[in-house]
């Protein structure tokens, strides 16, 4: 017996009207087909099907993945494939990239096949979609693609997807792209990589020159004409004309460009891979007059630290730099090389927004540049709303170039001055601001920021025989601490408060800080005291000047004894970084690099023999546009 056409359905648990259901299982069943057709053409290996269906996947998986879902995976896996197909449909996906990433003919497929990979995993890098990629091992594939790769700038693109790659879950389970790195030792392909590395760095910092050249200016025929009053006679050359303050600062605000990304998986090649780190701090270039692929990477730090101020963004990347330089430093053959390079560098630091660094030696150490990069990251990104992640990253990195140049007994010639005036500037600043600081961070961000900062001075004060080039250097670091001897216990009073003031003093979670600070106190306290008495004998005037000053610090140095407890490498010590205890900044790194690699794919044009539409007109109101 038929059933009646009068029985009674069961009530869908959301209504819909006819139309539109029917419209979305159309939208499925093309793009489904589509993404199979597309897959079947890379597949043929025919020119240029093959290469006119990269084009689309890339556009369409970008405009696809782009878009905000409910349940990404889930609704993602229903549009491209189905929930009963997706595992044949995507490995059949990965397999095919992967053989023309291996065996393309050409460069220009491979890096078409590269991008339509960045494209899959930067649009779904928050889904499972990824995973297929871990379970069809590329790696391989994307070196061998690496080491044909015919200019070092188009290194960029695969480096991007290696990176995110090994980024992928990587606190969840053990990602095999990053134990593949861990295990890598191909020395030619490593040096391609680092050179790849080097030349994207240079051209992003480039970004920032054309805004602004800020090249000081030498000696030229024409300055000299024009400074004896013969400029009319100076030969003229074209100079692009200045940007207003306003159009540079917009510009400014508008960098780094998507090619900072790549700092990700040059993180975590450095964090997991000796031979990359050594290689890019020996490598030489291979023309002269070539900058390393460590000067471009430093300068390029510089810059991004330069205008951290001026966006999240930037200064996200720029305290990855940071941690990069910092991982460099923990390790003891990697810091020796830093310090006493092979080969002296030649680097361009930011000199665009005053105040200026002082010129330096158009060749010296990694070591000095570093020191440099350190000052001008504290001196121009003090904001009442202090980013503390970067400070706290810029003076863990100032303090393990001390504690290295302790152990090392590395005495440098240097800009000391600056550097001592830099940290002392910062210290008033601490302290004018206190209240605001302890009000908008926790405990534990403040005894992070103030321990290397502390510990750095302390150990300047306590073992800077071993640090300073001269007694002058030495000197001149007790005179400024002699300066700043009213605003030392302020800033005590400020930071670290008797528990009967506060509920959650911080001195019980920074001892290390805290004896610093005492030792501070106590070093400017006794020459304090001993520049009194020679005033009261009559032996200087009210007035004292530099030279008197340093006499007085010389002959107190004899009589100077540390507090009890202070041994030599007290204030030396330091933490090993660890990445589960910086997670967080971690994943707004690779967040960050996410939606980079997205950038970095989705303005391509597409050219093709035959141009059809694919879809039905209801596409286009999704704003998806495919051809073949």
């Amino acid at each position: 017996m038929e059933a009646s056409p009068l029985q009674h359905q069961v009530r869908p648990g959301t209504f819909m009207p006819k139309i539109v259901q029917l419209y979305d299982d159309m939208f499925h069943h093309e793009t489904q087909q589509l993404f199979l057709r597309a897959i079947q053409q890379v597949k043929s290996g025919k020119s240029p099907l093959d290469e006119n269906a990269l084009d689309t996947l890339t556009v369409f998986l970008g405009t696809l993945l782009g878009k905000k879902y409910t349940n990404p995976s889930a609704d993602i896996i229903s549009v491209l494939a189905g929930l009963d197909e997706v595992d044949a449909v995507f490995f059949d996906f990965a397999n095919a990239l992967e053989g023309i990433l291996r065996n393309g003919r050409s460069f220009e497929l491979r890096e078409k096949a590269v991008e339509v990979t960045l494209s899959l995993t930067s649009g779904a890098y928050q889904t499972s979609l990824v995973s297929y990629f871990t379970h069809r091992d590329l790696f391989p594939a994307l070196i061998k693609h690496i080491q044909d790769i015919p200019t070092h700038p188009a290194v960029f693109k695969p480096l991007l997807l290696l990176g995110l790659l090994a980024n992928y879950n990587k606190f969840e389970y053990r990602n095999p792209y990053r134990l593949k790195i861990e295990n890598f030792v191909d020395e030619n392909a490593i040096q391609k990589i680092v050179s790849g590395f080097g030349a994207t760095c240079s051209l992003s910092r480039d970004r920032y020159v054309a805004i602004q050249d800020d090249v000081p200016e030498g000696w030229t025929v024409g300055s000299t004409l024009s400074y004896v009053g013969l400029g009319a006679l100076a030969p003229r050359k074209t100079v692009a004309p200045a940007l207003s303050a306003d159009e540079a600062k917009e510009a400014f605000a508008d960098l780094p460009g998507p090619e900072a990304s790549i700092l990700l998986s040059a993180y975590e090649f450095t964090s997991a891979n000796a031979l990359f780190t050594t290689t890019l701090l020996s490598i030489t270039p291979s023309t002269k007059g070539q900058q390393t692929p460590l000067s471009s990477f430093l300068s390029y730090t510089s810059y991004l630290l330069h205008h951290a101020h001026r966006s999240t963004r930037c200064t996200l990347y720029g305290t990855l730099a940071l941690t990069i330089l910092r991982l460099m430093f923990e390790d003891v053959s990697h810091a020796k090389l830093l310090s006493n390079p092979p080969n002296p560098l030649s680097v361009r630091i930011a000199r665009q927004v005053p105040p200026f660094l002082p010129p330096g030696s158009d060749v010296r150490s990694a070591i000095s540049t570093i020191l440099d990069i350190c000052i001008d990251s504290i001196t121009h990104n003090l904001r009442l709303r202090l980013d503390c992640s970067l400070y706290i990253s810029t003076l863990n990195l100032l303090h393990r170039i001390l504690a290295h140049m302790n152990s090392m007994r590395t005495r440098l010639i240097y800009h000391w001055s600056l550097l001592w005036q830099t940290l002392l500037s910062l210290l008033r600043f601490l302290t004018t601001y206190a209240s605001s600081l302890i009000s908008m961070n926790t405990p534990e961000t403040l005894q992070q920021l103030l321990t290397p900062f502390l510990s750095s001075l302390a150990l300047a004060v306590a073992e800077g025989e071993t640090l300073l080039p001269d007694w002058d250097s030495y000197d001149d670091l007790f005179y400024k601490l002699v300066e700043a001897g009213e605003v030392l216990p302020r800033f005590k009073a400020a930071f670290f408060p008797p528990s009967t003031t506060h509920s959650a003093p911080i001195t019980t979670i920074a001892p290390l800080g805290l004896e610093a600070l005492d030792t501070l106190i106590h070093v400017s306290r006794h020459y304090h005291a001993l520049l009194e008495a020679e005033k009261q004998t009559g032996k200087v005037g009210k007035n004292l000047e530099m030279g008197e000053v340093g006499r007085v610090i010389r002959k107190g140095f004899e009589s100077l004894v540390m507090p009890p407890g202070v041994v030599e490498g007290r204030f030396a010590a330091w933490e090993r970084w660890r990445e589960g205890g910086e997670r967080g900044f971690l994943k707004r790194c690779a967040r960050a690099a996410v939606e980079d690699g997205r950038r970095v794919v989705g303005g391509g044009s597409l050219i093709f023999s035959g141009v059809f539409f694919f879809l039905s007109p209801i596409l286009a109101g999704f704003g998806i546009f495919l051809f073949f």
